[in-house]
């Protein structure tokens, strides 16, 4: 891991909460390892967490109309983007791996960090129409996901009330983190931890802790490649790839799953 660089785009409002003691302990650790470190902690930066015209510093093409993707491709590209954002896009061009450290709010990561998402990951910049998904402008990127659940494990399975997690997981990884490139790392979920006893607590930041010394050797999750689909036809699997799927128990992966069975763990362990 030596000389690696790691960035932690960091959300959580309290210094005392178990996701400060997951960002502090990945910290030390990756710190330990050689990696050079550098925290986004959106809270203590007061992130803007609204994808607005206000992003583009000077006039945009088209007031009346407004279309965010397409002006801020134009302001990136001429170096008018707001210095909140490019700050952000500095320090992801230079980071080797990404770490999103959050609770999970309604399913999804916090308001200010899909805002951090929004802005930062701006079209051109980290993706184009033509550079998306395995063929994406961050293909050499890793990036992960390392959360805080209100709920236990249980709720979040197959039969559980909240239903898969895999499920859960999918717009993020594949829609957001996938979709520009990243070859994304299995999540590091800590199953409501306030709902369980201190030591139980300092079990989950060991097992973090002990992760984190092979984390950027990890194989990343499996995605379809970009190549089995046909893009003049509207993206659809190429027949031959379905073909060569149809006999199997499982579809491809939690989104593109043919009708089948999910794939097992497809969103939440490398090799399945």
């Amino acid at each position: 891991m030596a000389s690696k660089k790691v960035l932690i785009v960091y959300a959580h409002q309290s210094s005392g909460s178990f996701n400060s003691a997951a960002k502090d302990a990945a910290v030390e650790v990756l710190t330990a390892k050689g990696c050079t470190v550098e925290v986004s902690d959106l809270y203590a930066m007061k992130f803007k967490a609204t994808a607005t015209a206000e992003d583009i510093t000077g006039k945009v093409k088209n007031a009346d109309h407004f279309c965010y993707g397409e002006e801020t491709k134009l302001a990136w590209e001429a170096g008018k983007l707001t210095a909140d954002i490019t700050e952000e896009q500095s320090k992801l061009t230079e980071a080797d791996l990404v770490i999103f450290q959050f609770p999970m709010y309604w399913f999804t990561v916090p308001a200010i960090m899909k805002g951090w998402m929004d802005r930062v990951l701006t079209l051109g910049f980290a993706f184009t129409h033509e550079k998306h998904y395995s063929q994406g402008i961050f293909k050499d990127k890793k990036a992960m996901l390392s959360f805080t659940t209100g709920s236990q494990e249980s709720m979040f399975s197959a039969n559980g009330i909240n239903g898969d997690m895999n499920v859960t997981l999918w717009p993020l990884q594949n829609g957001i983190l996938h979709y520009c490139g990243f070859q994304v790392l299995a999540p590091q979920i800590f199953w409501a931890p306030s709902h369980v006893p201190s030591e139980a607590r300092g079990t989950m930041l060991e097992g973090w802790r002990t992760r984190m010394q092979g984390l950027l050797g990890e194989n990343p999750l499996a995605f379809t490649p970009l190549d089995c689909f046909e893009g003049e036809k509207g993206y659809q699997l190429k027949p031959e790839v379905h073909e060569k799927h149809a006999a199997k128990e499982f579809g491809l992966t939690v989104g593109i799953h043919l009708g089948k069975a999910l794939p097992p763990n497809n969103q939440m362990k490398a090799g399945v």
